[in-house]
């Protein structure tokens, strides 16, 4: 019986540095590096993603503004609202309808009161970037059906104030309406 000997030779994957170099790929371009369209299609592919997150970043930044300014006409409405409140009135006395208002209205026959005051929004400023904020006012008297001779008040404030976007300045509108009803206390125990 023979034995077959095994060659000492290297079977494995030559390097350059050894005699008869052959690559183990032998198509062409299989040892370039990426093509200029991989590389440009790779390019836009980036662009797109970080403009697509930077709008996004930018658009929860001009949203968190636009809450901080709704915020604030709430809270002056919400004042407006507490200074009706804190008024006297019962079926003797109404200082309802002396509330510290600008044109203020009051037409006896339909019950309807109308005014409106003018405040600066509680937001960061610098300069000359304040931002004023309307408050228009309306006190109307409501009969309660069915219960005689019962009446409430309802105050109605509709703050109104502008935020600056893209397309130029654009107004929006904070509602708050509240109920007031007789307080039966005299003003002289206040």
């Amino acid at each position: 019986m023979r034995i077959r000997r095994k060659s000492n030779r290297f079977q494995g994957p030559t390097t350059s540095a050894s005699p008869g170099f052959k690559p183990k790929y032998t198509k062409a371009g299989a040892l370039r590096g990426f093509t200029l369209v991989e590389v440009v299609i790779s390019l836009g592919i980036v662009t797109l993603l970080f403009s697509g997150i930077l709008t996004a970043y930018i658009q929860a930044g001009r949203q968190a503004e636009w809450a901080g300014y709704s915020l604030a006409a709430q809270a002056i409405g919400i004042q407006q609202i507490e200074q009706a409140r804190s008024a006297v009135w019962d079926f003797n006395m109404n200082q309802l309808t002396n509330l510290n208002l600008q044109s203020w209205t009051y037409n006896a026959t339909t019950q309807v009161g109308t005014g409106y005051t003018t405040n600066v929004l509680d937001v960061p400023i610098s300069g000359t970037n304040i931002v004023i904020a309307t408050n228009f006012v309306t006190v109307k008297v409501l009969n309660l059906t069915g219960l005689p001779n019962t009446q409430v008040q309802m105050v109605t404030v509709d703050t109104v104030w502008p935020f600056q976007s893209y397309t130029g300045k654009r107004v929006f509108t904070n509602r708050t309406a509240t109920y007031v009803g007789p307080d039966d206390r005299a003003a002289s125990s206040l």
